[in-house]
């Protein structure tokens, strides 16, 4: 719970309430972020930045940057961007899910947003880049 204008707002990712902090905010899913992190020009050795970049090589699910831009195309394209939120797609992302229900079963707020066809349809998309990234 955070105090915001003397009414307590509820924080719940689960119903997408992720604070005012978040409201505009673009979602990065983690192959992008561990891209920006390869990326940095300055050698970086403080310890947030090298667990950071330990967290992002472990979970990691795109390693070619090739298709972490397909990706990022498909979370871009109608009806799934029009459907839902940046941070549902970077959790969809982060997540590969193989299932329509087992993405609702891990990301709360899909429930009602989303058609299970649809959303396979992504799912399938994202699985098949997964599979060519070599």
């Amino acid at each position: 719970m955070r105090p915001h204008r003397g009414v307590v707002e509820e924080e719940d990712a689960a119903t997408l309430k992720l604070g005012a902090e978040f409201q505009d905010a673009h979602c990065l899913f983690i192959s992008e972020v561990k891209i920006l992190l390869d990326a940095s020009q300055r050698p970086n050795t403080s310890e947030v930045y090298q667990k950071s970049l330990n967290y992002v090589t472990q979970f990691n699910r795109f390693t070619n940057p090739d298709v972490v831009r397909e990706v990022r195309t498909a979370m871009n394209e109608e009806p799934i961007n029009t459907t839902l939120t940046g941070f549902e797609l970077a959790q969809l992302a982060n997540l590969c899910c193989e299932e329509a229900e087992e993405a609702k079963a891990l990301i709360p707020s899909l429930a009602n947003r989303i058609d299970d066809e649809t959303l396979q349809s992504f799912l399938n998309q994202t699985l098949d880049l997964k599979k060519f990234q070599n």
